[in-house]
């Protein structure tokens, strides 16, 4: 979560808030909420900037 949240310049907390939301796709194990690196840059690359 600190790797994927300091990739996006977001704190931890919009992390976790916001994930379903953007369609950011994780994966709970146990507790802990973990993300691939591919499905974060995918995530990334479909996202528009106007």
């Amino acid at each position: 979560m600190d790797e994927v949240a300091a990739y996006l310049g977001v704190p931890k907390s919009t992390v976790y808030d916001r994930w379903e939301r953007w369609g950011l796709t994780g994966i709970r194990i146990g507790r802990a909420l973990r993300f691939r690196q591919r499905d974060v840059e995918t995530w990334i690359d479909r996202q528009v900037i106007v």
